[in-house]
């Protein structure tokens, strides 16, 4: 009797629609049904949040709008399904166009420096927060949402349910950015081989401490050494036990300011970013939005001890220990190597590939057994010498919906509406599901994932691990990150080239980025061009007045300090327990 009257007025609701929305209506549930599970919200939830789509999106039916976003699997889930989706449900026509994240931030900038219109939306790196905060050019999402773009804001979106929310807030408290997509940088490691007797048993004779994840990069080292040097060969097949990418493109940049300094310790304490110095090097005090520098000089730490140290590892662990060639690998290409299953470890893996690293055997996937469950782990990343308790522990990618006000207002709208769509807890679980990279707390939490756990070798876990804060994205000390990330790529490949040491590189690329921030500086009070928080630098000092003394941190008398490893299995029951 229940069932009957709840259909009953299912009925007259469907029915009091006008012809278009029952059509959106009927097309919504085709999709609920065939697609959009599982879901945290029941069918009948997820049927009302799509009639409310539905609804709002009658003033832009029949429109076409564009939206860019770089290419990962979550992405390419969404231009290729969800796209098709949201115009059978609600008419609105979307080209979700991918290319890869240096053409996306090209765009972006492109559309900030001439006030075109090139997208309607973007999925922006929350990693230019500092831009977007002090340009103004992006649409405040918090006064957007309450204000002019109420109409199409989903009373369900539950802002507070995004576990990046933080990562897109500015120094002013508002919300520039929506996340869409999110990943953590991590160690991934052959537990099968970690687990082999022989193997743990050669490690401690040699090292005199167990085989285990390395909590420390002295361990990574050793660990390294160990597979590459002397166990050599596993079934047959040569191993190695590093694996990375030099190659000089602009993905090598984001290799560096994607934590690796701050992994090292030269940071400062603090989350999500260190204060007064954060993980490119920039200064920026407490309570403070202006940045002071990145050199020594200045008080900053991009070419400091640790900072110098970091780089120096990078390039000797590439040549020594990963597999021939890796140096002339970028991104895209280092990434899915891993497949092939004959490197033992990496310290610096991104979990969106977590999809492609679970692929079946039959698809050339080396690292799963036959029953498709990984062979591997993700755990912590290891951390430098230099790091201390209360530092990050290395980097988090929460690609964004971000809006520009150089949008029509109602091109803007229906691009808000597709954002918000693919972002919906209609839709975000299964999406989860399928690109692995998680934006809810409540998709995390959910018994689908429980039940997927063992097959995603250590996600679920650590998302649902207290350590999770500790991985965290660019922060508001980078004033305008792409005039500045910019910089990295060419003196990191002088690096690898051999054409500058390490030190002489981080010298150089301090300089390169005090001389942009000056000239922000003058813009800045010129023409307010960054709302009075651009860059106020300090004068140069001698390095010695500010090395270990509130500046960069000093030269460390010992770098490898003794390796230190933990048990994974004791790892996971540390989480389980918090």
């Amino acid at each position: 009797m229940k069932k009957a009257l709840m259909a009953a007025v299912a009925v007259t609701a469907l029915l009091a629609l006008p012809g278009a929305a029952v059509a959106g209506m009927a097309e919504a549930e085709k999709w609920i049904d065939n697609e959009f599970q599982p879901s945290t919200l029941s069918k009948d939830a997820q049927k009302s949040e799509m009639e409310w789509f539905i609804k709002a999106a009658e003033p832009f039916q029949g429109m076409e709008i564009n939206v860019l976003s770089e290419t990962i699997p979550t992405h390419e889930y969404e231009s290729k399904t969800l796209t098709k989706a949201f115009e059978e449900i609600t008419g609105i026509k979307v080209n979700h166009q991918l290319l890869g994240e240096g053409e996306v931030v090209q765009a972006v900038q492109t559309q900030m420096q001439t006030n075109r219109n090139l997208y309607d939306a973007y999925i922006n790196d929350s990693d230019l927060i500092g831009t977007h905060s002090r340009l103004q050019l992006a649409v405040n999402l918090t006064d957007w949402m309450a204000g002019e773009g109420k109409d199409v804001t989903n009373p369900t979106l539950d802002v507070d349910d995004f576990i990046g929310k933080s990562f897109t807030t500015g120094p002013d408290g508002k919300l520039y950015q929506l996340p869409d997509q999110q990943f953590a940088n991590l160690y991934w490691f052959r537990y099968d081989w970690f687990s082999k007797p022989e193997l743990k048993a050669k490690f401690k004779e040699m090292y005199g401490y167990e085989l285990g994840v390395p909590v420390n990069w002295s361990a990574y080292e050793d660990i390294a050494e160990f597979f590459t040097d002397h166990v050599k060969e596993i079934d047959g097949v040569r191993v190695y036990g590093h694996m990375d990418y030099g190659k000089r493109a602009p993905d090598l940049g984001w290799r560096m300011t994607d934590a690796w300094l701050s992994m090292a310790g030269a940071g400062s304490k603090g989350l999500p970013n260190g204060r007064p110095i954060d993980e490119w090097g920039i200064r920026m005090e407490e309570g403070s939005c202006n940045p002071a520098g990145a050199s020594v000089t200045r008080g900053g730490g991009t070419n400091g001890p640790a900072a110098v140290y970091a780089i120096r590892k990078w390039d000797e662990w590439l040549r020594k220990y990963a597999p021939p060639g890796a140096a002339d690998y970028d991104f895209y290409q280092s990434l899915p190597a891993l497949s092939q299953g004959n490197v033992a470890q990496q310290i610096f893996w991104y979990t969106a590939f977590t999809a492609s690293m679970v692929a079946p055997k039959s698809e050339g996937n080396n690292t799963v057994d036959e029953n498709g469950n990984p062979l591997w782990r993700m755990a912590p990343s290891p951390h430098g010498p230099y790091w201390e308790e209360g530092q990050k522990l290395g980097y988090q990618d929460a690609g964004s919906w971000t809006l520009f006000k150089s949008t029509p207002v109602d091109r803007r709208k229906a691009a808000w509406l597709y954002a918000q769509f693919v972002v919906s807890k209609t839709v975000s679980l299964k999406k989860s599901h399928v690109g692995l990279t998680i934006i809810r707390d409540s998709d995390i939490n959910h018994a689908s994932f429980t039940e997927r756990a063992p097959k995603l070798g250590g996600l679920v876990e650590f998302y649902r691990s207290p350590d999770r804060v500790n991985w965290t994205p660019t922060g508001v000390n980078v004033p305008d990150y792409p005039k500045l990330a910019q910089l990295w790529w060419q003196q990191i490949g002088d690096v690898n080239s051999g054409a500058f040491t390490p030190q002489e590189a981080m010298d150089r690329l301090a300089s390169e980025m005090d001389q942009v921030m000056a000239r922000m500086e003058r813009a800045d009070k010129g023409a307010n061009t960054y709302g009075g928080c651009g860059p106020r630098l300090n004068p140069e000092k001698d390095p010695s007045e500010w090395l270990g003394k509130g500046g960069a941190k000093a030269k460390l008398a010992n770098e490898k300090p003794q390796g230190e490893t933990v048990s994974y299995d004791e790892l996971v029951k540390r989480w389980a327990q918090n």
